[in-house]
């Protein structure tokens, strides 16, 4: 084993290729894809949103909420297997698609490291909001994980006045807001993730809970604010930072998105894969046993899936040109969607 599970931190010195990831787990109800995950022999898992259902301002339950998912067999055994580090998304923040408005955000970040076994003299117990970026790896080997945090600080929505009749595309209640003054992560995040991005590595893997690329669809994204989207593009150009790949959770279904430069300002490919959920597929794609979907995305790739999965990133450090794969899973542990990059095509000249 490359990495320790008995600590909160991989060892950094290894050099990190296979790395696993999910979102959206229903902590009362069985979780047996964590044996398929553990199959894949991953190095580190990263929890990127909704790893419980709390919803709730009462801490004491939010808590036993938690210890749920930590009494969970197949979950144990992944804590086991590789360190697992994360970020948090709405339910288990405390309040569905809550953002900087919620009350209980600071007692609930202190669970949520908790959770994590986060030292209790770390800094991330001093500071607001609960991103987190560490770099693995040996130089021109250097994997960064970055673990945003797009509830803390984030400005409220806007429900959408939109009249979309089914088969449009259009499944949301939200619509952008170009507002200025609103906030996806918080300027005090935003200059934390301008000094992150500028910190040397190879490959960076960009976690947020809820998806980047899209656009379209009405539900939580960054698309909502547009400027914020924005602003993230050129940021990771005026950076000049290479090698980022983008995951997501959320959306209770799985699917793969890539924007060209042309539309994003970055100077090479933006890859994003969305995996969720880990043990509760998306109902509401359901009629009559039959699954179908008819949500816009201009910048998917492939199909969605829309049964049970998990993530993984596989970084092929031995060819002379390293290959990045981006998977989704099923309960199985068999690969259905996959991109594939090589590292100096998400390498600026």
């Amino acid at each position: 084993m490359l990495f320790s599970a008995s600590s909160s931190f991989a060892d950094e010195s290894a050099v990190l290729s296979r790395i696993a990831f999910g979102s959206c787990a229903k902590q009362d109800q069985p979780q047996p894809i964590w044996d398929a995950v553990v199959e894949s022999q991953p190095q580190l898992f990263l929890m990127i949103g909704d790893n419980i259902y709390g919803d709730t301002d009462d801490m004491e339950l939010l808590w036993k909420k938690y210890q749920m998912l930590d009494a969970q067999p197949g979950f144990q055994k992944l804590r086991a297997t590789c360190p697992v580090m994360g970020t948090w998304d709405d339910h288990d923040y405390g309040v569905n698609d809550g953002g900087v408005e919620f009350p209980k955000k600071r007692e609930s970040q202190q669970l949520c490291l908790d959770f994590f076994r986060v030292p209790q003299d770390s800094q991330r117990r001093q500071r607001e909001g609960v991103y987190h970026a560490e770099v693995f790896g040996p130089p021109g080997k250097r994997v960064q994980i970055i673990l945003t945090d797009s509830r803390y600080f984030r400005s409220p929505l806007k429900r959408s006045s939109k009249k979309a009749e089914p088969g449009e595309g259009y499944r949301g209640v939200y619509e952008p807001q170009a507002d200025p003054s609103l906030t996806f992560l918080g300027e005090t995040q935003w200059k934390w993730l301008e000094e992150q991005l500028r910190v040397p590595a190879e490959v960076r893997v960009l976690a947020s809970s809820v998806q980047v690329l899209p656009t379209e669809h009405g539900w939580e994204m960054w698309g909502l604010f547009p400027r914020e989207r924005q602003r993230l593009f050129k940021l990771i150009r005026d950076t000049k930072a290479n090698g980022v790949v983008l995951i997501s959770g959320d959306r209770h279904l799985a699917e793969q998105m890539r924007i060209d430069s042309d539309a994003s300002t970055v100077p090479y490919p933006l890859l994003e894969t969305t995996s969720s959920s880990l043990n509760a597929p998306s109902g509401n794609f359901s009629k009559a046993g039959v699954r179908f979907a008819s949500e816009r995305n201009r910048y998917r790739e492939g199909l969605t899936f829309f049964d049970v999965n998990f993530g993984l990133i596989l970084v092929d450090w031995d060819q002379s040109d390293p290959v990045v794969r981006m998977q989704v899973r099923d309960e199985k542990g068999g690969v259905v969607l996959q991109q594939r990059v090589t590292l100096s095509e998400i390498t600026r000249d």
